[in-house]
């Protein structure tokens, strides 16, 4: 422990590159990196050198499993294909590739277990890949998302027009994955009452930017243009709270880049929400980041934040070794 105390802070005050750190984790294998009510995140760096085209120029391909709910990752190293699952990291389902074992034949042999090709936001998940040198070593890194919880949360909540489902959550949902659904029950809305409720709901999901249309209640109840205003302003205010109180750093730090809030918010409310996102964004920084990105942060700003930040995520790392 007291080695890697001392190479630590030789790092920091040395200037060396990053790549010389110390390897914190595995190659061509899924971690947890976060995990919370709402939402898990998986990472992965799998080794670009013997990675061939699966199909179509494609290097990776994304499949669910329905009965065991699985998610996973296909790639095709040399002379096989490997699905690594995110669900049971470590149970991964290796297929032999030569002439004789094709693409097709690969495809049906993860059809019979229950494996069929999918994209990511058809199944409640977000994936990002970008090829990244992993302690000198060239690799995929892969970033996935998890939001089937939230986003089942969620659709109960539209199916039955009853905004109090999420009321009390702060976790962000990917418009991508609940958009078209909440259109859909938009679409079958009839009272003003589904409409009030579904407009509550889209507010958190930033569906909408503002209170009903006229075209939406003109089947119900005549609208003044007084009343118009008045609820006009009333949401602007719920906005104005729940972006203040709830928002997480990426809602807030979205909707202050919008024309709505720049031209809606006084100027006073804006500056605040200003503060409010540099908070969210030190706090970001700290509970997600990299050991990487912490002490690149840390060189630059020389926050004890940081710092302490760096301490506890290096003895984690030799806890877990």
């Amino acid at each position: 422990m007291k080695k890697v105390f001392i190479f630590f802070f030789l790092f920091l005050f040395s200037g060396c590159s990053i790549n010389s750190i110390m390897l914190f984790g595995e190659l061509d294998k899924i971690h947890i990196v976060k995990h919370s009510s709402y939402v898990k995140h998986y990472r992965a760096y799998f080794q670009r050198r013997n990675l061939k085209n699966i199909t179509h120029g494609k290097k990776y391909l994304y499949f669910y499993n329905k009965r065991s709910k699985d998610f996973a990752i296909l790639l095709h190293p040399k002379h096989k294909y490997i699905l690594y699952s995110f669900l049971h990291s470590g149970s991964n389902i290796k297929i032999r590739s030569d002439k004789k074992h094709s693409y097709y034949r690969m495809i049906k042999i993860l059809k019979r277990k229950g494996y069929r090709v999918t994209s990511p936001h058809a199944v409640g998940y977000t994936a990002k890949v970008s090829l990244r040198r992993y302690k000198k070593v060239k690799t995929l890194l892969v970033n996935v998302k998890s939001y089937q919880h939230l986003q089942n949360i969620y659709r109960k909540a539209i199916k039955t027009y009853n905004a109090k489902k999420v009321k009390n959550i702060k976790t962000r949902l990917p418009k991508v994955l609940i958009e078209s659904y909440y259109k859909k029950y938009k679409a079958e809305a009839s009272t003003p009452k589904q409409f009030k409720e579904l407009n509550i709901i889209a507010i958190k999901l930033h569906l909408n930017k503002s209170i009903l249309t006229t075209e939406e209640r003109e089947d119900t109840e005549p609208l003044t243009s007084t009343e118009t205003r008045e609820t006009t302003e009333t949401i602007t205010k719920q906005q104005y709270d729940y972006y203040l109180k709830n928002a997480s750093y990426s809602e807030l730090n979205n909707y202050l880049s919008t024309s709505e809030a720049k031209n809606r918010l006084k100027y006073a409310q804006y500056n605040t929400l200003k503060r409010r996102n540099s908070q969210l964004q030190e706090q970001e920084l700290l509970q997600n980041s990299s050991l990487e990105e912490l002490i690149t942060a840390y060189k630059k700003n020389k926050n004890p934040h940081y710092k302490s930040k760096i301490m506890q995520r290096i003895k984690e790392i030799q806890k877990n070794k």
